[in-house]
């Protein structure tokens, strides 16, 4: 029996404190700062999707925002996040890293001149990155959704330095939990790996774990990772909407442990980790599974038993819940020089 009494909202209450409407309005006497130019490098260099929860935010601020890619080819028509290679950078005045990888490390030391934050956008391994020695003490600012993810970020750097926790885009705006009877949501990692980025080991237990469940009258809703292949999963019914939003529908959820773990338990779906011994992940995406199993055979028991973590361990991988791209933004511009209000002249 899956518990669904415990909403969301009573587990990640009082999350925001202070903060959510904190702004950073200069005085009477301070001209408003001019719209900010960034520049952005993820871990995976053709990975816009973890940008785009941002984009609504630079767009009503009018700020411009541009992905670093090392070229073209790897970018889908159509999508909607505006990107150029280094050769064809528009001018910036700020340079973002979401981790310590080789492709932001190399975009850094194209564009020495600029400031540097770090900002926990995409998945990053618990362990310092061997070329994170490149990057942090030029990196102004660090910032990440939670606590516990802000601690696996500064390990991915191999700081000790303060990160400062923003909350997750993505859960600005949560759907309403209406979980349909014997759903589950299966999300999946990444087979394969590509020039994009590299596979994550479990795909196999993973695939045999939704073979169980539906042979035992669950139905399989499937939330595809951006680069996962398709063909492995098109027997079941594949999720046109974000996880996140999927996860409302389904009484549990089961998956390789990622970055959306923890923010679909804040939509208040309860999840089960499928883990391989070749997998390395961060603690706090273990955090919030009621159960691991690395046997197929276990699948239906775990998920059938599942349950929310405790709000304690919800609120430590979660970080704040609403305004989370408008305090990120905060957080840049409050660091870049540019971006500052500037005192008015004397008449």
């Amino acid at each position: 029996m899956i518990d669904t009494q415990l909403s969301r909202r009573s587990v990640l209450g009082g999350l925001l404190g202070g903060t959510a409407g904190a702004g950073l309005a200069g005085p009477a006497w301070a001209r408003r700062p001019r719209p900010l130019r960034v520049l952005i490098a993820t871990n995976e260099p053709w990975g816009t999707y973890h940008v785009a929860p941002i984009l609504d935010e630079t767009a009503r601020r009018g700020w411009d925002l541009t992905q670093l890619v090392p070229d073209y080819a790897g970018v889908a028509p159509g999508d909607p996040v505006q990107v150029a290679t280094p050769a064809d950078a528009p001018a910036a005045d700020l340079l973002v890293v979401t981790g310590a990888g080789d492709w932001p490390a190399d975009c850094a030391a194209l564009f020495r001149r600029l400031p540097l934050n770090a900002s926990a956008l995409a998945y990053h391994r618990p362990t310092e990155a061997p070329r994170a020695h490149e990057l942090r003490r030029r990196v102004r600012l660090f910032t990440a959704s939670s606590a516990a993810e802000g601690r696996a970020f500064a390990d991915c750097f191999g700081t000790r330095r303060p990160v400062r926790v923003v909350g997750s885009p993505q859960t600005d705006d949560l759907p309403a939990r209406r979980p349909e009877r014997d759903l589950v949501l299966v999300l999946t990692s990444v087979t394969r790996p590509d020039p994009t980025g590299g596979a994550a080991p479990g795909t196999e237990a993973l695939l045999r774990s939704a073979e169980r469940l539906a042979a035992a009258g669950k139905r399989i809703l499937v939330g595809l990772h951006p680069r996962e292949d398709r063909s492995l999963w098109e027997r079941y019914e594949i999720s046109t909407v974000p996880s996140v939003i999927a996860s409302a529908r389904a009484e549990a959820a089961i998956g390789i442990p990622g970055t959306v773990f923890p923010l679909v338990a804040a939509v208040g779906t309860p999840l089960v980790g499928c883990v391989d011994p070749g997998l390395a992940v961060p603690d706090y995406l273990l955090s919030v599974c009621s159960a691991l199993v690395d046997d197929p055979a276990g699948a239906l028991d775990a998920v059938s038993a599942a349950r929310l973590p405790e709000p304690a361990v919800l609120s430590d991988a979660v970080g704040p819940v609403g305004g989370s791209a408008d305090r990120l933004l905060d957080a840049w511009r409050e660091r870049t020089p540019a971006g500052r209000p500037a005192a008015l002249s004397a008449a």
